[in-house]
């Protein structure tokens, strides 16, 4: 099934609550290991792709945090620029996407 079209099936359409917010939680303390892995890298390595590390990894936690707020406040899974359901299957690989696959691409 593609990423670009909601699910149709009678399976989840969404995901629940609890599952995004498991996901969510993973994702946070994955950047944050690797933010701390950089910290330790020490002056041996190469300062430029350790920066580029460090604010891709920001970037994402602070996509991660808006992700938590829109799932208080019961927007999360829908898309922000065309308010459509964002397939589950995307949420399961990015769970802190804002946008479904048409409206990211047309973004990028």
């Amino acid at each position: 099934m593609s990423l670009d079209t909601p699910r149709t099936e009678t399976n989840r359409e969404r995901l629940t609550a609890h599952e995004a917010l498991q996901r969510l939680e993973h994702e946070r303390a994955s950047r944050l290991t690797q933010l701390r892995a950089i910290g330790q890298a020490g002056p041996d390595a190469e300062e430029q792709v350790m920066s580029a590390q460090r604010d891709t990894i920001q970037r994402v936690l602070t996509e991660i945090e808006a992700a938590f707020d829109r799932l208080q406040d019961g927007s999360y899974g829908t898309c922000r620029t065309c308010t459509k359901p964002i397939p589950v299957e995307r949420l399961e690989i990015l769970p802190y996407t804002p946008l479904c696959v048409p409206c990211q691409r047309d973004a990028a």
